[in-house]
């Protein structure tokens, strides 16, 4: 009888962490059905809905990350360390993996710091241009880093580097619906323009608020908008958007796919996972960088593309000035999407999710 491969995931905190590790665990049961694979993330977190929702079990742990804004909070942060390090302890105890992957965000840090104290294969997913700081940490004893960059000896060992792109969802991926019934279920109309609106799976302030105050000229055009909000402010922008019915919106949408193939075009914080999902659905996107992001990191992503004329940018700081003018430019200017649509498509990666469970899958001794 063949040993079984049994594979903690650690990590999470936004949809940026969560969905790439749930297409990599996807294709770890894809290449070996039998393989056992346990989540874990922090308490309180969208994983601990997210994961579930995939089918996957999870375990929360206590742990939170440094808050920047209320130090005072940080008093509380060693113990809430220390206590995930004895709940990770009983978690390996009784789980026993023999490989431990790490998607970044503050608790995947305790999990593979465990695991590599226990010489437990440990492999790391960065998906951004500049590395988080847990990933940072736990780079050097790692037994593999992908990256979904070239350019990351700054922050890792070279020699364990292994430049794979970021894993997008299958479903979006492997895309079947057709646009007319992908419309359909967000209550749109065919052969009118649709605007994708997604701030991260946390929303993102400025584009709601030119989003909220242009919607009666996105309904003079004849516009439709499938509106991605996140929660906070949620009830306030449905209620803006209540009388028009060229308008989806919803704090989260679940169907992605069917969001993609309903969009002419998208209008998108350019976090690594947001940029690689827009990549492979080939859509003309203007991308509004997080302004606070660390290192200006999702400017970077952003600029990889638009300075091949793949994508456009406009500021956070500029968007109740510049967004607007943008999407109709975007709207009206039927070459200049054609363009930048087939220029995406060339920097689709369409497999990594395949190549991170392969390599981990390769590099770990069943028990």
């Amino acid at each position: 009888m063949s040993k079984q491969l049994r594979i903690i995931i650690a990590g999470g905190g936004t949809g940026g962490h969560i969905f790439p590790a749930i297409a990599v665990a996807q294709a770890i049961q894809k290449i070996q059905p039998n393989a056992a694979i346990l989540f874990v993330g922090a308490q309180g977190k969208m994983e601990m809905e997210k994961v579930p929702q995939a089918g996957y079990a999870i375990k929360g742990l206590t742990i939170a990350g440094l808050n920047r804004t209320n130090m005072i909070k940080n008093l509380s942060l060693p113990f809430k360390l220390i206590k995930s390090f004895f709940q990770v302890r009983s978690i390996f105890n009784a789980f026993k993996p023999n490989a431990v992957f790490g998607v970044g965000g503050y608790s995947s840090f305790p999990v593979l710091k465990f695991a590599q104290a226990k010489n437990i294969p440990t492999f790391i997913h960065e998906s951004n241009a500049f590395a988080g700081k847990s990933n940072q940490w736990l780079g050097a004893n790692a037994t593999k880093i992908f990256t979904g960059t070239n350019g990351m000896e700054a922050f890792f060992p070279a020699n364990k580097i292994q430049v794979t792109g970021n894993p997008v969802r299958k479903n979006i991926v492997d895309a079947t619906l057709p646009k007319e019934a992908a419309l359909l279920k967000f209550g749109l109309l065919p052969n009118k323009k649709t605007l994708l609106i997604i701030g991260g799976s946390l929303g993102a302030a400025s584009i709601n608020k030119a989003i909220q105050d242009n919607l009666q000229i996105f309904s003079d055009k004849s516009i439709q908008l499938i509106w991605q909000t996140g929660k906070p402010n949620a009830n306030a922008y449905v209620q803006a958007a209540e009388s028009f019915s060229n308008v989806y919106v919803s704090s989260f949408i679940d169907d992605m796919s069917a969001a993609y193939t309903a969009a002419d075009m998208v209008i998108s914080r350019s976090g690594a996972m947001a940029v690689a999902e827009i990549c492979v659905t080939g859509k003309p996107a203007v991308f509004v960088p997080y302004p606070f992001a660390a290192e200006d990191h999702q400017t970077f992503n952003a600029m990889s593309l638009v300075n091949e004329g793949a994508a456009l940018i406009v500021a956070d700081k500029e968007v109740q000035e510049k967004l607007m003018a943008t999407i109709l430019q975007m709207v009206e200017n039927e070459s200049l999407t054609f363009d930048m649509q087939s220029k995406i498509k060339s920097f689709a990666r369409v497999d990594a999710d395949k190549v991170i469970a392969q390599t981990i899958i390769d590099n770990t001794n069943p028990n």
